[in-house]
Order: C-alpha cells, then structure tokens, then sequence
C-alpha cells in the first residue's frame, strides 16, 4: 500500500474574529501532490466552508478531531501554537507557522524542548535577504486605512480645520515603510483618496526616518509635533528597549493617531524581556483594533509597569493581513507552493545552504538555523 506525507490542519483558536483559514484550492493542490490532508472539524467554518468544500470528493483529505490535527508528520498552522498546543506535537513532526524567534525566546525554548522540527514562515529568507511568504502591503495599507478612518471621523474628508495636508510620519524604512509611505500618501485608501482628488482636498505629506533620527530625542519630539498619524513600521535591533517612550506621546498633537503595524509583543518572561516599539500603547487584535485613551481596555494587554500616561488614538492588531481574509490566504498560499514543493522533494534534515534556491531559503527558516546563528556551538 503506498504511503503518503501526512499533513495536518488544525484550527486557529486565537480570537473570534480570526477567519483565516488556508482555501479549498490549496488543500486539494496538496492533495494532487499525493499528500494525505488531515483537517479539524470546523475549519473555515466561520468564512462559511465546509468540510465538503476542502474535500472534492477526494479520499487524500480527511476530516479529524483536534488533536489528530496536530498529530501527523507536517502541521501547517498560520499563527503559531499556543503554549498548550505545542504539548501535542509529537517529537520530529515538522511544524510550518509563523514562530517569530527573535522576539519568542520562550517559544524557541518550547520547540527545542519539545524536539519540533519548526519552520517559521517568517524567516523564509532569500538569497537576497528578503523574505518570501509575507504580506507587507496589507499589513502596511490595512493599518493606515484604519488610521485614516479614526482621522475621518474628527476630520471629515480628511481635511483639517486649517486646510494643510494632513502629516504622517513613518518610523521604519524596511518593507512594511515603504509601503505604509505609499498608504499614507493616499490615505490609506485608494477610494478615499481618488474622492479626496476629486473634491480638491489638500492631500498629505509622507515624512519617513531611520535609525539615524529616531536615535535623536531633540529632533523625533520636533517630527512628533507637527504630526498627524504616527507610524511605527519599525525594526528595532533591541526589542527590549522602546523606539518611542512613552513620555514622548505627550509630544503629539491631542489628535493625532498612533499606527502600531511592528506590533511586537509585551514578552516580559523572555530574557531580555521584550516591549513594544511606541512604549505604552496596547496590543490589539481582529476583534479590538482601535483603542481611544479613555477605553477600559486600554490595559488589558500592557503588563504592570509599562508608563501610559501618555496616550493617543491608537489602531493596532496583531494581524492587520487578517482583516481581509481571504485575499490574504490566497496571497500565502501563491507564495507557499514552490516553497512546499521544494521541501517535499527533500526533508527537513537535508535542508541547507547547498541546496536550491528554494531550499536554501527554507533552510533560513528552520529552527536549527536560527540557533545556529545564535549560538555556533549548535552547528555541531
């Protein structure tokens, strides 16, 4: 009897509003590979699929209780395990989700503990040192639009009292700026800002800065004043230490907006302990992405200790891809395929800098190049 590749598909039991689920197409695309689909009850059902939709009539894709899920040889899961869920993957199973280990130390600890043989999405890096399954631009145009929204609510049209543009600065230059650059400039949102055109409102200014500013107190609170939307799209070297302290909010316009799209976590149990980049702010989700400074809610996510006594509008989730969908899974699932391909030829052991493009990227992935890059001794 022929054997096939397992792959397990377990749900995502994050927050309510998290509908993100890999699509039909991709699971019966799996499937025409030969590998054996192993899917949760209830997947997708929340987008409105069922089990049906996933099958096609094909015998590869099964339905199953939770914890088979997380039981078969690959696990493919969007957002990482929780620390609960780690406990059931068995030891070798090649675990493929977005892990985030520079700033998941704890969960780095987890994996290794737990003998998972990760592959995180989010350190699929190409020879070129890009990443290769990301959707920057959604979290970029996403989290401006909600920005742009909170704006439009005080300022209708988005035109300010005083008819100058509207001022955004972008603090971050990477990936996730230039395209929050692009956003800002239209508003967040391309109907809005062809209306905007239109009606001959008076636009907005984009400023964007590096290291070589935000290292400088004097000049980031001179930016701050003047700005209406604060982006941070930051990647800090040491995300133990703020980008922006908390006392500098108060440097910002009573109304302006905060834009959180690094959304780095609170990990006070990781050592260092890991802060947020705008010291203060919360951490929002798919379900509460827009935090005034009077919301109850507004400590729910920040540890005792953190100063918020500064405070501003604020829009920032943990996942701003996911506030559409479906759009979103199809864009991963186009950037995931070569990259499974190539992984499925090989396995997780072979994987390595000698190989093909694809597999050398995966490699850059797994969590033994991570340590490796951490700690030498663990090449050996």
């Amino acid at each position: 009897m022929e054997k096939h590749l397992t792959i397990g598909f377990p749900r995502m039991k994050k927050e309510h509003g998290e509908l993100r689920v890999f699509l039909p197409e991709f699971i019966q695309w799996l499937a025409g590979l030969g590998m054996k689909i192993f899917i949760e009850e209830g997947y997708g059902s929340k987008s409105g699929f069922t089990f049906e939709n996933f099958q096609c009539d094909s015998e590869l894709v099964q339905m199953c209780d939770r914890e088979t899920a997380f039981a078969q040889e690959m696990v493919i899961v969007l957002r990482s395990p929780t620390r609960e869920e780690f406990q059931m993957i068995p030891p070798d199973t090649v675990l493929i989700s977005m892990l985030h280990y520079p700033t998941r130390s704890v969960r780095v600890e987890i994996l290794q503990r737990q003998g998972i043989k990760a592959i995180s999405l989010d350190s699929i890096i190409s020879d070129q040192g890009l990443r290769l399954v990301e959707n920057m631009k959604a979290v970029a145009w996403n989290g401006l639009e909600a920005a742009f929204d909170l704006l439009e609510q005080r300022w209708p049209d988005c035109i300010r009292p005083d008819g100058e543009p509207i001022r955004v600065l972008v603090c971050g230059t990477g990936m996730v700026g230039k395209h929050a650059v692009d956003a800002g400039s239209k508003l967040g949102n391309i109907e809005r800002n062809n209306q905007h055109i239109e009606d001959g409102g008076p636009g907005a200014i984009v400023e964007t800065i590096g290291r070589n500013i935000t290292c400088n107190p004097a000049t980031m609170q001179r930016l701050m004043r003047r700005a209406d939307v604060l982006v941070d799209a930051s990647y800090r070297r040491d995300p133990s230490l703020p980008l922006i302290p908390n006392s500098w909010i108060g440097c910002l316009p009573e109304h302006a907006v905060i834009c959180d799209l690094s959304v780095d976590p609170y990990t006070m149990d990781a050592d260092p302990p890991v802060v947020r980049g705008v010291e203060g702010i919360p951490q929002g989700n798919l379900i509460k992405y827009i935090f005034h400074p009077l919301d109850r809610e507004w400590m729910d996510t920040i540890p005792p200790g953190i100063p918020t006594d500064c405070r501003r509008d604020t829009v920032t989730c943990y996942s701003w891809p996911g506030i559409h969908p479906e759009a979103c899974m199809r864009h991963y699932a186009q950037q995931l395929q070569p990259l499974l391909e190539a992984l499925l030829g090989t396995n997780y052991d072979e994987l390595s800098l000698e190989g093909n493009y694809f597999e050398r990227a995966l490699y850059r992935g797994t969590l033994k190049s991570w340590l490796c890059r951490e700690d030498p001794l663990h090449c050996h």
